[in-house]
This record gives C-alpha cells, sequence and structure tokens, in this order.
C-alpha cells in the first residue's frame, strides 16, 4: 500500500500538469492558461481504474483536436511515482489510466484516517450557496409536490455542503400577492357562514376544510365581533392569524420530515423595505424597461427571449415577477452569495429564462443563478393511480405520505429519478420489507454490518492488519466502490443531481450482499478476519455517511 487514494490524485494531476508543460515546451501546441485537471473514477471498469478529460477542455485554448492533445499528454507522461501501469485513450479524447493492482488498499486507508469526513471534497471551495426549496403558499398544507422538493432540496444542500460549498437552506414565505388576497376572501366568507351570514364563498377560493377549520377555532375565540368591522380590516386580521397557524404547522410538518432551514424569508418583507420599488427604479435606470397601456414592462426581448414582462400592472401594483426580481437581487447582492439554486415546479420552466435575463439587466451574471426543475409524481397502488386523505379535498398532503410510509422512504423514493423525471411513487412498495424495495435494501445493509460487528467478540487489538489479504473478486469490487464516493459527490454537486447519491447507495449496498454472501467475515484466519472486519468497517461508514446526506436513518438492528 503505498499511498492513499489522495496522494494517488495528486500524484496524478502534478503528472499531468507536467506533461502538459513538457508537450508545450516541444512546440507540439500552445496555451496561455490551464483548465483545473479533474481525475474521476470511471463507473465502468474497462476504462481503468481513473480517467481526466484535460485533452477535452484544451481545445479551445490551443486549437488542437482532443484526441492530438489526449497523444501528447500521454507521449510526456512520466510514470514514475504515480502507480500507473497503463494509459490509453478513449472515445473522442478521455485519457484513461490502470493502476498498478495494490493501490486500492489505500482507500480502507483513506476511510480509516478520515472516518466520518471521508467522502468530503474541496470542490466548492468555500463558495456560498444559496439553496431555495419547497416554498409554498403559506394559504394551506404541505403537498405532494411540496414533499418531493423537500427530499430534493434538502439532500442537494448536503450534498453541497460535502463537496466544500457554505450553504444556506432557505424557504421564501410567498406572504404577499394575489394567493394571500384570495385566501383572506377565502378565510372572510368562511367565517362570515359560521357566524349565520348568507355570503357566497369565492369561486376561486381556498375550499380545504383547514380553511374553515381556521374560523372556527377564530370564531370560538373571538366570537362574532369581527361581523360588522370594515372588509380589509377583516380579511387583514384573518390573514395574520391563518398565516401563523399555518407556517407553524409547516414547520412541525418539515420537522417531521428532516429539514430545518436557516432562513425564512418574507415576500412581504421586499415591500416594506422597498426593495421591489427601487429593484424596477434600477431597471428603467439602465434603460431595460417601458411604459405601455399604463403599465411598466421589462424589456426582456432585449435579453433573446420571445415576449416582454409585466413589472407593474395599470393598477400600479408590481407583479410576482417584479418581487422574484428583488428577491434575488437581495440574495446575489445584498446577501452576496456566490451561488442561488432554486428547486422549482415544471411550471415555472418558463420562468427560468426571464429571471437569468432580469438579473443580467440588474448588472448580475444570470450564470449564479441555477434551477432545478421539479416534475410531477404520481402515488400508485398495485400499478394504479393511488387515491389517500381527502381532509384536504383532493390533494394528497406530506403528513398523509409520512404517515402512511414514513420519513425514510418517503425522501428516499422522491430522489430515485433526477428532478426533471416523472415518478411514480408505489406506495405498497415503500413499505415493503425485501430487497426489491431500495431504502429497505440499502439500511439492512447497514443494519446487517452491525450484526456482524456484534457477534464477533475476539480481541484482535495485537493481530497484524494486513489489507492484501483481500484479494477474493467480491472484496476488490467492495473496495472499488468505496472509492468512488468523493467523485460521486463531487458529481452530484456538479450535475444538481441528488439522486446520484440514492443510486450510489443501492450500488454500494449491492456489492455489500455480494461480499456477505461469498465472503465469510468470522474465520479462523484471524490475519483475512481482522481485514475483512476493517473492511465491512468502512462500507458501514459510507453507507452512515449516505445517510446522512440523504436525511433518512441508518439502524443498527432491523
Amino acid at each position: 500500500m503505498k499511498y492513499t487514494l489522495i496522494e494517488i490524485k495528486k500524484n496524478l494531476i502534478k503528472a499531468i500538469e507536467e506533461s502538459v508543460g513538457k508537450a508545450i515546451a516541444s512546440g507540439a501546441f500552445s496555451a496561455d492558461s490551464l483548465p483545473e485537471i479533474i481525475i474521476e473514477v470511471p463507473r465502468e471498469k474497462a476504462f481503468g481504474d481513473f480517467s481526466t478529460n484535460i485533452a477535452m477542455q484544451l481545445p479551445k485554448l490551443t486549437k488542437k483536436s482532443p484526441k492530438f492533445l489526449a497523444e501528447e499528454i500521454i507521449k510526456n507522461f512520466d510514470m514514475t511515482g504515480t502507480l500507473v501501469e497503463k494509459i490509453e485513450i478513449a472515445g473522442p479524447g478521455f485519457i484513461n489510466f490502470t493502476l498498478e493492482s495494490d493501490w486500492i488498499y489505500g482507500v480502507l486507508k483513506d476511510i480509516d484516517r478520515l472516518k466520518e469526513s471521508y467522502g468530503r471534497t474541496e470542490a466548492g471551495k468555500g463558495k456560498t450557496v444559496n439553496v431555495e426549496f419547497i416554498s409554498a403558499n403559506p394559504t394551506g398544507p404541505m403537498h405532494m409536490g411540496n414533499a418531493r422538493g423537500g427530499a430534493i432540496g434538502d439532500g442537494m444542500a448536503s450534498i453541497l455542503d460535502w463537496a466544500g460549498y457554505e450553504v444556506t437552506r432557505e424557504f421564501y414565505i410567498n406572504d404577499a400577492g394575489n394567493q394571500i388576497a384570495k385566501f383572506g376572501q377565502s378565510l372572510e366568507a368562511r367565517y362570515l357562514q359560521i357566524n349565520g351570514m348568507d355570503v357566497q364563498f369565492p369561486e376561486d377560493g381556498y375550499k380545504g376544510e383547514d380553511i374553515t377549520v381556521h374560523m372556527e377555532e377564530f370564531t370560538k375565540i373571538h366570537g362574532d365581533k369581527y361581523v360588522e368591522m370594515e372588509s380589509s380590516a377583516r380579511k387583514q386580521a384573518f390573514i395574520e392569524y391563518a398565516l401563523e397557524k399555518n407556517l407553524t404547522k409547516i414547520k412541525e410538518d418539515l420537522g417531521g420530515y428532516g429539514i430545518t432551514y436557516d432562513v425564512w424569508f418574507n415576500e412581504s418583507s421586499l415591500y416594506e423595505s422597498g426593495e421591489v420599488i427601487k429593484t424596477i427604479d434600477e431597471l428603467t435606470q439602465r434603460g431595460h424597461t417601458y411604459e405601455k397601456d399604463g403599465a411598466i414592462w421589462f424589456k426582456a426581448t432585449d435579453f433573446g427571449l420571445e415576449k416582454d414582462d409585466v413589472l407593474i400592472r395599470n393598477n400600479e401594483i408590481p407583479t410576482y415577477f417584479a418581487a422574484d426580481i428583488a428577491y434575488h437581487v437581495n440574495k446575489l447582492r445584498t446577501r452576496k452569495f456566490d451561488w442561488s439554486i432554486n428547486v422549482w415546479g415544471a411550471d415555472h420552466h418558463g420562468h427560468v429564462a426571464r429571471m437569468k435575463a432580469a438579473l443580467e439587466a440588474m448588472g448580475l451574471s444570470g450564470d449564479r443563478l441555477d434551477v432545478i426543475i421539479m416534475q410531477l409524481v404520481r402515488l400508485t397502488r398495485k400499478g394504479e393511480t393511488a387515491r389517500m386523505s381527502k381532509r384536504q379535498g383532493n390533494m394528497v398532503t406530506l403528513s398523509d405520505l409520512i404517515e402512511e410510509v414514513g420519513t425514510d422512504a418517503a425522501r428516499f423514493f422522491f430522489n430515485l429519478r433526477s428532478p426533471e423525471s416523472h415518478f411514480d411513487f408505489d406506495l405498497d412498495l415503500a413499505v415493503e420489507e425485501s430487497n426489491e424495495n431500495p431504502v429497505f435494501y440499502v439500511q439492512y445493509a447497514h443494519a446487517r454490518i452491525s450484526s456482524i460487528l456484534r457477534q464477533i467478540e475476539d480481541d484482535l487489538t495485537k493481530v497484524k492488519l494486513d489489507y492484501t489479504l483481500l484479494k477474493a473478486k467480491e472484496e476488490r469490487e467492495l473496495m472499488e466502490i468505496l472509492a468512488i464516493f468523493p467523485d460521486e459527490i463531487t458529481g452530484a454537486a456538479a450535475k444538481m443531481d441528488p439522486s446520484r447519491i440514492t443510486r450510489y447507495a443501492m450500488d454500494v449496498a449491492a456489492n455489500f450482499h455480494s461480499f456477505y454472501n461469498a465472503c465469510r467475515v468470522k474465520s479462523e484466519d484471524i490475519e483475512l478476519m481482522k481485514a475483512r472486519l476493517e473492511l465491512v468497517k468502512g462500507v458501514k461508514l459510507v453507507l452512515k455517511n449516505i445517510t446522512e446526506i440523504l436525511g433518512i436513518n441508518a439502524p443498527e438492528r432491523m
């Protein structure tokens, strides 16, 4: 065991840098600067132990083809001290490295040294990132879309933290605008009906049972004294009462879902502080607005969009878009986040380009905003669309779902597919205690290792630890899957896809179960037993770290 995995990568990067330098010095090509050299572990073993795409990043700088660049890099590559045994070019210009066979044992050394920090990377280099997710209208309970958005957003925030970013989780409270006005109208109508008034409920009002419950409770406290109150004051009182109740319930439900926010940001504060109007004024000063039909418009077409957008309606009320611009300016300029990530539903897809355009118009780079678009989920039982609680009309709430399948299954299942994929959530499978249930499969691997460790009581402290005794195919494959954990973190952060970690968890569990069936840990060969014990301890630690990222439990017993 010559080097740890981290040292191997550092040595590879240094050797590639020196190789490129030699190629430039020889006149093969020229470049004023070099992009960051990334070393990854290929998912297919046929492509070696490590790979780099540096030859595919250099063509713009060198005016040479990727294949030519790869050949020159290989020609000048010095294998000394790298453990590299073979170098090959694959595809359009990937350079694949196969190492001496004993490199893999450094992985277990890394895990033993880093323990709970194994898997963490410095890809983010301390950059600040604001992850805003769920941000549901506080006009009712959390629903299925919020549930998936919560799992995706919280998982993404954890991955970014593990990738070296400074992460802030944020909930944007939509407590201003049309939906709040509609909320007030709905509450007012129910209150008046409860107190004997013959009033018609708004056709587009909120018809959920929660509206009735709020006003019944309000009436128990205050009676009918609000019946004679002026309508606008009455609605404001109802809104303040019900919003506080709803936000308390939202926080309670999210706490049960394993989500804690660093910031709860009120949309209304943007109006109270004057930031919305200041933002529109600045856009006007920068020449990006115009007046038409009594409204103020943003010149979105100047930024390549098909149509312009209203900022202030002809009734002098700012649009949601105007507030959203102010909110993102607040994040990127006022609070100085390097990066902003939002998790939005598929119905917001068209909003992404115009928000990026608005940031450019405000002198901020649109590249500092990324949006994870999340598709809808269908609940199924026995292959058919499922019906659950109807306490909220036709809506399935977050608390309904957790009550039925539990937090672990909900969070794991919502991240089984990439966010942009439509997803059928199989309620029967989510509670099934079998290897077909992916969350059970992963948690059972952790519990099985815990059982192994409890059963072996031998004192092995004086026994020599020799990782090279781990020579079986299943042992090596298990070490190899553990080796790619840091790369999975970096890749999931770069692709903004938490499902990559969920799939990795399943791969680790599958490799462990294969090892367990082929290799007996408790053995009369105490040196082999010690080596295998260290291997399964490494697997347990990695599974624990993965479940922490995904926000699920790692049980000791099942």
